[in-house]
């Protein structure tokens, strides 16, 4: 990965809660707990999702930049969404987590120098796994999860 696109991706990354607020401001409250389908998640286990995950790519980051070599393990991101009851959490509690963990993550992650991005962590399920790679995982997730919402969303307006 060149410079140039890291940087574009480390500002994208760092711009995700705006980018997630903007989205959900389209998205009606009301149908918030609606799932299109029973192994489909809603707009409201999506936003904890959300911060599960970042709780999870937080101390990614930091392995792969203070331990590299060291081992990551996985998650059932489906299972946590039913054994954590992701439907009786509050959104804007986890909003407000995922802002300050993403955050955090990007004012560390952004002023790293060239060879930090090419050190490793080894993820449980997936193997060794770059820091390069690891933003290019993390910059996708909230704006793909916010195509997911607007799915959800033309689904409910269908359906109604």
């Amino acid at each position: 990965m060149t410079t140039e696109e890291r940087v574009r991706l480390i500002e994208s990354y760092g711009d995700a809660y705006r980018q997630l607020t903007e989205a959900l401001n389209r998205f009606p409250r009301e149908m918030w707990q609606y799932k299109p389908a029973a192994n489909r998640w809603s707009i409201h286990e999506i936003i904890v999702h959300i911060a599960d995950s970042e709780a999870n790519s937080y101390i990614r980051a930091r392995r792969g930049i203070a331990e590299p070599g060291s081992s990551i393990l996985g998650y059932d991101q489906d299972n946590w969404a039913v054994r954590l009851n992701y439907h009786d959490q509050s959104t804007d509690d986890y909003l407000q987590l995922f802002r300050w963990l993403r955050h955090t993550t990007y004012q560390l992650v952004k002023n790293q120098s060239e060879p930090v991005w090419r050190q490793t962590y080894v993820h449980s399920d997936n193997g060794p796994t770059t820091l390069d790679e690891w933003l290019k995982i993390y910059e996708d997730h909230v704006p793909g999860h916010i195509r997911q919402m607007q799915k959800n969303y033309e689904h409910w307006t269908e359906n109604r």
